[in-house]
């Protein structure tokens, strides 16, 4: 792509002539089209385009906008809208990047935004630049209010996808950039249902070594199969000492992938397994990976593909209780505490902002997430933006 593109269904909305007056602000589901149009599957990502359009939009209404970059077109952005710092800003977040397309045919253009009715098509549409475009959309419409009480904070980042490296690397690169913050809302699919929480997740390689040697004299090699099977079985009879979360429930352990030896006729001298843990709050990721090690012993090597913490907020919280009041009359029942299955930026984020009080709330629809012909409810995205705006306007009114 070498151009911005235009927004489709609004032919006289330019953003490259920046927004000036509230007639200006573009709807959230046009904006949505728009950043369909962007191709940002990771791998390989290439979030720059997107990340440098998002920021035009935001800075010509007055935010801060600064570009951290953790590898080459592989861009956050932290846009930052002042306020009267009478307390700690209120920040929302949502990522760029988008899982690869897949091996079915689509039955829909993956990149062109099709829209049929209510239902608006996209590699990305739930998972999650309808979330994306809704917290934009909020956040210039909370630049035109008179009065703030605090800052807003948008952060948008890359490479979620893979184990949220774009927000880890702000957390561990940015720290001072992002600043501390009093609540934070991600923007993840959930149906526009308020989610509380989600739990951790640790991704494991288990590797053993043998020696290789001729399938006939199996006794002058060493096994890695048989090392990497004992191992297996060791798994199979693990049990966290933790107690079940009331509301994520259990933490869990998969041994997703198997893999080893060569052919037939030689002893294998390698062999990996892929490991699944899903951690509740009061476990570090770090510490079970330790204690894992310390379980299966010397006979195979562990290290890291995904390290991302457990995420949950006192339901007593009170900003818990003035976001489900925005939100009873938005999906018509008071609210109950609940939390999502997947993990989120919200793993880093949290901890590097202060430990806010943190909502997953996004309109994109949790089935559709990484699936072919992915959609999204046009009318959530646009209930999404109205709920954001409220949300923000009672935090900077407060």
């Amino acid at each position: 792509m070498t151009a911005s593109p235009t927004i489709i269904g609004a032919p006289h909305f330019n953003f490259l002539k920046g927004i000036t007056t509230m007639t200006d602000i573009p709807n959230p589901v046009d904006l949505t089209r728009t950043l369909l149009l962007f191709n940002t599957v990771n791998p390989p990502g290439n979030e720059s385009e997107l990340a440098r359009f998002a920021g035009d939009l935001l800075s010509g209404v007055g935010y801060e906008v600064s570009y951290r970059s953790f590898d080459l077109k592989r861009t956050n952005v932290i846009a930052i809208l002042r306020g009267g710092g009478k307390k700690l800003p209120l920040c929302f977040s949502g990522h760029m990047d988008t899982v690869p397309l897949g091996n079915a045919r689509w039955r829909v253009d993956p990149f062109s935004g099709e829209q049929e009715g209510d239902i608006l098509y996209g590699r990305g549409s739930s998972d999650m630049k309808g979330g994306l475009a809704a917290m934009i959309v909020a956040g210039l419409r909370l630049a035109r209010l008179d009065r703030r009480a605090a800052d807003i904070t948008l952060v948008l980042t890359a490479g979620e996808e893979h184990g949220c490296q774009g927000a880890a690397y702000l957390a561990d690169q940015e720290k001072k950039t992002l600043g501390r913050a009093g609540a934070l809302l991600i923007c993840e699919p959930t149906a526009n249902y308020p989610m509380l929480g989600h739990k951790g997740a640790l991704w494991l390689e288990a590797e053993a070594l043998g020696a290789a040697a001729h399938g006939s004299m199996p006794e002058q090699g060493v096994n890695a199969i048989y090392k990497i099977g004992r191992a297996i079985s060791r798994l199979e009879a693990y049990r966290f000492t933790v107690e079940s979360h009331p509301v994520l429930g259990a933490p869990t352990l998969n041994v997703g992938t198997v893999s080893g030896g060569t052919t037939v006729n030689i002893v294998p001298d390698r062999a990996v397994i892929g490991i699944d843990i899903r951690t509740v709050p009061g476990q570090k990721v770090e510490a079970v990976r330790a204690d894992l090690a310390a379980y299966l012993g010397e006979e195979v090597q562990l290290s890291s593909a995904v390290g991302a913490e457990s995420v949950w907020t006192d339901p007593a919280d009170p900003w818990v209780r003035e976001v489900f009041g925005i939100m009873e009359p938005v999906i018509g029942e008071p609210p109950e505490v609940r939390g999502v299955a997947y993990f989120t930026d919200a793993s880093a984020l949290k901890a590097a902002m202060g430990h806010p009080p943190t909502f997953i709330l996004g309109p994109g629809e949790p089935s559709q997430a990484h699936k072919t012909d992915e959609y999204c409810y046009a009318s959530k995205i646009e209930t999404a933006a109205e709920a954001y705006f409220r949300i923000g306007r009672q935090w900077t009114e407060g």
